[in-house]
């Protein structure tokens, strides 16, 4: 008999897409359909927070921030173009959101009479946009899926406050939970799930509906997936290189952004040092009759120098949560390497334990044992086995050989469609990628350039002030 091996998984995707391993599948991407997502939209927004107090599971007391998600239809806007470069902007995001409110509300409101009717507005915690994503990573191994921003401040300078009730550090992460929510509605394949939809318009039972789904039960341990890891033996080289490159994306995104905590400490520093010039030139002005209108002045235009440096470090945060969200989608495309790792070994295993059950079926037929084992040390003690008995095991070791072929066979194929999807939503990611980083690291150095302008101009008004003098 043959031995049984692993199939390859790790054909390429095919120019046409590929249909998701679960789930609904992916709407189709004609220009009519587009269309229609955009000239019937709806906003999704997270609209304001608001810091509330209750009892948890255990019964103590905790504080907690809520936050108000509004869902509203809005007027048809004529496309411009093809809509194929939409999809990158906030606002792209957000006509994309519309398809996925209009097609779901009927599937949604079409299931048991019990269920609640869809609302324009609900409150939700941080711990549910956690459940939220959970469900959507489990259900959808092949998926990128979007990040949630930070829980708690990092890479903060000695300014910020690293409270997570701190009413900056909330406004931020409530633009950054509103982005992901985008993220979720623009997805082809996300914005289809009828759960999703659930989280933005039934406030009452959500949870109850996304725990009925099981999903706890299909995610795989961190140990199944470190064992995997270490002990499969054909790896896809393409996930291998991009699990590797999302660990350095990780590691320079990191040191990006302390190296940018660093700068805003000391620019901080020296913008209100320049407060200062502001009161020696005020004291100074008190001393001087021709010289003190000018002193005066300068003085002011030191004061409103210092001043500034709050709004444009205010400003230069949402540039750093921009890259911080980059950061946690590392781990995001290290989730779907390491599903792909467990796939694979699965498959492996299912090949090895085939090809043992083929050569006990082949020992057991010829009479003949080819390595060391148990069974022949048995025989070789208490005697041979009767030929009723090795037909017997050999007509069930048949049927486990014919069971584990086509388990065999179907893990191949899943390992395929896998791949085929994870490869095809990887591409969209990178594209994605690298257009929100270059445009989040131009705009970052536009306002360098702003605020350096803006620096010369209050040294320019100074000279003239003492010009005047």
């Amino acid at each position: 008999m043959e031995s049984a091996e692993a199939e390859p998984s790790d054909s390429r995707p095919e120019e046409d897409g590929a249909a998701p391993c679960s789930g609904l599948p992916p709407p189709e991407q004609s220009a009519a359909t587009m269309e229609d997502c955009l000239a019937r939209k709806m906003e999704i927004t997270v609209s304001e927070a608001e810091k509330r107090t209750g009892r948890n599971a255990m019964n103590m007391q905790e504080t907690y921030t809520a936050y108000l998600i509004e869902t509203r239809e809005s007027e048809p806007c004529p496309l411009q173009g093809s809509g194929s470069g939409v999809s990158h902007t906030m606002e792209g995001q957000r006509l994309k959101a519309k398809l996925l409110l209009l097609r779901l509300k009927r599937a949604v409101e079409s299931q048991s009479e019990g269920q609640c009717a869809p609302v324009d507005s609900l409150w939700r915690r941080y711990s549910e946009f956690e459940l939220l994503r959970n469900y959507l990573s489990v259900t959808y191994p092949h998926i990128v899926v979007p990040p949630l921003p930070e829980k708690r401040a990092d890479f903060v300078w000695h300014k910020l406050s690293a409270d997570n009730m701190d009413p900056d550090f909330v406004e931020r992460r409530r633009i950054g939970l509103e982005n992901f929510l985008l993220r979720v509605a623009s997805h082809p394949v996300l914005c289809q799930d009828k759960i999703f939809y659930s989280f933005l318009t039934q406030e009452g039972a959500w949870k109850e509906v996304v725990n009925e789904t099981g999903f706890q039960l299909k995610a795989d341990s961190r140990l199944k997936a470190l064992n995997a890891t270490f002990r499969v033996k054909n790896p896809d080289k393409r996930f291998t290189e991009l699990k590797h490159y999302s660990d350095e994306l990780q590691s320079v995104i990191s040191h990006l952004l302390r190296v940018r905590a660093r700068v805003a400490d000391r620019l901080y520093g020296v913008y209100k040092v320049h407060g200062n010039y502001g009161r020696v030139f005020s004291e100074w002005s008190a001393i001087e009759k021709e010289m003190g209108d000018g002193l005066q002045s300068a003085g002011h235009h030191m004061d409103v120098y210092a001043a500034s440096i709050d709004d444009i470090l205010e400003e230069e945060e949402h540039y750093a949560d921009q890259l911080k969200e980059y950061l946690f989608y590392a781990e995001a495309l290290r989730a779907v390497c390491r599903k792909h790792e467990l796939m694979q070994y699965d498959l492996e295993m299912a090949a090895q334990d085939l090809t043992s059950k083929k050569q006990q079926c082949e020992e057991l037929a010829t009479g003949t044992v080819r390595t060391f084992s148990l069974k022949g040390m048995t025989s070789k003690l208490f005697g041979q086995e009767t030929p009723e008995q090795r037909e017997s095991k050999i007509k069930v070791l048949e049927e486990q050989i014919q069971e584990g072929e086509e388990q065999l066979k179907s893990k191949n194929l899943e390992g395929r469609d896998f791949v085929k999807s994870a490869w095809a939503d990887i591409e969209r990611f990178k594209e994605q990628k690298n257009h929100d980083l270059k445009e989040a690291l131009i705009s970052y150095a536009v306002m360098q350039i702003s605020m350096c302008k803006k620096g010369i101009q209050v040294w320019t008004n100074a000279k003239e002030c003492f010009s005047k003098m």
